[in-house]
């Protein structure tokens, strides 16, 4: 199998980095929804909590490398303006606009990857943030771990919307 190198991008954004960002939150909503001082040891605490500081973080910087790259590498590529009589199927953008049935993929689908997925890193950040300034205090304060829970759901559904949006459009009108 041979990629070009925006096949090679567009599978370190979506597939690796993307994926990575995705499994990561069903981790750190595990280590959320346990971290519970009745349900652990203080010593348990200390190690969920340590975990979760350093996983939150972890996540937080894959989902900055994953909208960095999808904006600066695979997103050009997407929206690269086609030379007058050029096959629109090498320019996703123009391709998507010029069929009538295909449009919206770009109108809401790549303007959601555009705007929204932005939020995904944001959030994620704040996260990481709120876990390490608080860590004591999240295994006994419920009201902090549900507002983490709630920021991180935020975080996996604009992350998630983003990616499922990004696969169809690649397998739409693909980047070659």
């Amino acid at each position: 199998m041979e990629l070009s190198s925006r096949e090679l991008w567009t599978v370190v954004h979506g597939m690796i980095l993307g994926a990575i960002f995705l499994l990561a939150f069903a981790g750190g909503v595990a280590e959320l929804l346990g971290l519970r001082s009745s349900y652990e040891t203080p010593l348990g605490e200390l190690k969920s909590s340590r975990r979760l500081v350093e996983g939150t973080w972890v996540m937080a910087v894959v989902a900055w490398l994953t909208v960095i790259t999808g904006t600066f590498f695979v997103y050009p590529w997407y929206r690269a303006k086609p030379v007058s009589g050029a096959d629109l199927i090498h320019y996703p953008r123009s391709y998507l606009l010029a069929n009538p049935k295909m449009a919206e993929w770009h109108n809401f689908g790549m303007e959601w990857k555009e705007h929204v997925a932005w939020l995904a890193p944001i959030l994620a950040t704040a996260v990481a943030y709120v876990t390490w300034r608080y860590r004591n205090k999240i295994a006994t304060d419920p009201v902090l771990r549900r507002g983490l829970i709630a920021l991180f759901s935020i975080a996996f559904f604009a992350a998630g919307v983003a990616g499922v949006f990004g696969a169809f459009i690649n397998k739409v009108a693909a980047t070659r």
